[in-house]
């Protein structure tokens, strides 16, 4: 299988394992900048040269030799569950893409006749119930993960330790795994622990945030999203998340973690 979603420098100074939704586009220009000492001019995502990507064929023997002897400094930066989603949804499905088309062409249409969700204008400026919207979505969510009906998951929703799981399944090791939400402290230490060709300053780091901008705002704060059931389809589908990254289940207010990530644990569980 190899090692999908995994992105390398040039230099081989370090290597990202990507998780959607978790700061990948701000981690993959800072590797980008490390190397070059300058920021690609685009969506890191859209890169053809400058990184290598297991999406590059050429890059393939080059990241499986590295990560197969653990070479390079290997990290990969998770979210907290609740807040996750919820990008993904006003993202991917109420937001315009920088094509600007709906995302993946009939899956909006198919949300609103088969579950009924709203997703206002292609303006994003339409005013429609975000949180009766958002719950049906998670429906759909747990269809796709549970039953892979009526379409197979989705990486932007698909469960983080899925997409870790991948990295270590196939013989990688990870040095670091850290928090979206504390991401200079935890991003400051992968750079700390790597030999990059350029200093990177992450005071002054722009965020990447590539999603922003393409779907309405949030209009409530994120608890208002979750009762009962939308928690309990939460946690159907990312309790292995919740556990292993240390985030709160019982508070969707709360996005900060709760724990210590144990890297010994993470590497035995996803590792079976």
């Amino acid at each position: 299988m190899g090692f999908p979603g995994t992105w390398m420098t040039e230099s081989e100074s370090m290597v990202y394992r990507v998780v959607p939704k978790c700061a990948c586009s701000t981690i993959g220009q800072i590797m980008y900048y490390s190397d070059h000492g300058k920021f690609f001019d685009g969506d890191i995502h859209d890169a053809q040269d400058g990184l290598h990507k297991w999406a590059r064929d050429e890059s393939q023997p080059l990241i499986r030799a590295n990560v197969k002897t653990h070479s390079s400094y290997a990290f990969t930066c998770v979210r907290n569950p609740y807040t996750r989603i919820l990008s993904s949804f006003f993202d991917k499905i109420c937001g315009i893409q920088r094509n600007g088309k709906r995302y993946r062409g009939k899956l909006v249409p198919l949300l609103i006749q088969k579950y009924g969700i709203e997703v206002g204008g292609d303006d994003g400026k339409q005013e429609f119930d975000q949180i009766q919207s958002f719950r049906r979505f998670l429906l759909f969510a747990r269809d796709t993960i549970r039953w892979r009906r009526p379409m197979e998951p989705d990486i932007h929703w698909s469960a983080m330790s899925g997409h870790v799981s991948t990295f270590i399944s196939n013989g990688g090791t990870y040095d670091r795994i850290f928090w979206t939400e504390q991401f200079n402290d935890g991003m400051q230490a992968v750079l700390n622990a790597t030999d990059t060709r350029h200093k990177v300053d992450l005071d002054t780091i722009p965020r990447f945030n590539e999603s922003e901008g393409h779907g309405p705002k949030r209009a409530h704060p994120v608890e208002d999203y979750f009762d009962d059931l939308s928690m309990h389809l939460v946690y159907e589908i990312y309790h292995r998340d919740f556990k292993l990254f240390k985030y709160d289940f019982e508070d969707p207010s709360n996005k900060m973690p709760v724990g210590e990530i144990d890297l010994d644990e993470v590497h035995a569980k996803l590792g079976e």
